[in-house]
């Protein structure tokens, strides 16, 4: 096959941009780093981004770092984390505003305890 053959047959294949998945139509999580054209990052977001913390940003930044010193632990697991943010008083109080398929959603009463009854934390 001589190379103006190749230059054929690769512009009869088509266009390779009709192939991939167009992301703009995808339905996203609420969790995309990505924003596309015309979407700016919130106050919040670049505030935190540039090294300017909220007061629950702070607290909770102290809180990890005080957890990895008691436990001696330079990376706390996701449930180490979902444990801390609980003893910091967090509650799943309202609805979820992502969309993840394979989720239910559910929410707690705010004065739910930090564990449920008859469970211990494994690393308190």
């Amino acid at each position: 096959m001589s190379q103006e053959d190749r230059s054929i047959e690769k512009r009869c294949e088509g266009d390779r941009r009709h192939t991939a998945v167009d992301r703009r139509f995808v339905r996203g999580t609420g969790l995309e780093r990505r924003r596309g054209p015309g979407r700016r990052r919130s106050d919040f977001a670049k505030a935190a981004e540039e090294g300017e913390m909220t007061h629950e940003q702070f607290l909770f930044v102290m809180a990890i770092d005080a957890y990895k010193r008691v436990n001696q632990k330079p990376y706390p697991t996701w449930t180490e984390i979902l444990e801390i943010l609980r003893k910091l008083g967090y509650r799943k109080t309202c609805p979820m505003a992502l969309c993840l398929d394979s989720c239910e959603d559910w929410t707690e009463a705010p004065d739910a305890p930090v564990f449920p009854p008859g469970e211990e934390s494994s690393a308190a």
